[in-house]
Order: C-alpha cells, then sequence, then structure tokens
C-alpha cells in the first residue's frame, strides 16, 4: 500500500494558532489514544511535511500536513 500524499490529506481546522503534535493525532482519529500517539511519534512513524518528528510536543500550524500510516491531515485555521 503506498501512502497518502499531501494532495490526498483531509482538512482538519484548528481554533488556536498552533496545536501539538500529539494532540492533533488524536483530534485527527489518527491514533486511538495519547499513549498511541506517543509511541507512534517516538518510534519515528509520524512525519510533519515530509519529516520524520519525534516530538511529542511539536507545534503544528496551518499548513503543515501530518502523515501516519498511510494517512494524512492538512491543518487549516477556522475563518
Amino acid at each position: 500500500m503506498e501512502a497518502m500524499s499531501a494532495n490526498e490529506a483531509f482538512d482538519l481546522e484548528i481554533r488556536d494558532e498552533s496545536i501539538r503534535l500529539g494532540q492533533l493525532l488524536k483530534l485527527a482519529s489518527l491514533t486511538e489514544d495519547g499513549i498511541h500517539a506517543k509511541e507512534m511519534i517516538s518510534e519515528g512513524i509520524v512525519t510533519v511535511n515530509g519529516e520524520v518528528d519525534t516530538r511529542r510536543g511539536a507545534q503544528i500550524r496551518p499548513g503543515d500536513v501530518v502523515c501516519v500510516n498511510g494517512g494524512c491531515v492538512r491543518v487549516t485555521a477556522q475563518p
């Protein structure tokens, strides 16, 4: 199975100017819970804008694309 590209990502609106990576994974339903998010991030299977990011508290902002296990989400700002 091929990984989704940024063009195939679904949009997810956030109300603040940024969101932590672990929180985003839960909000986007890319992980079951915070513990699972922490494990996936520390294992290096989460990418932010095409690069592996192992920081659970990394600040994700509108325009960023986060991918894990073939699923991708593009962060957008609420109007």
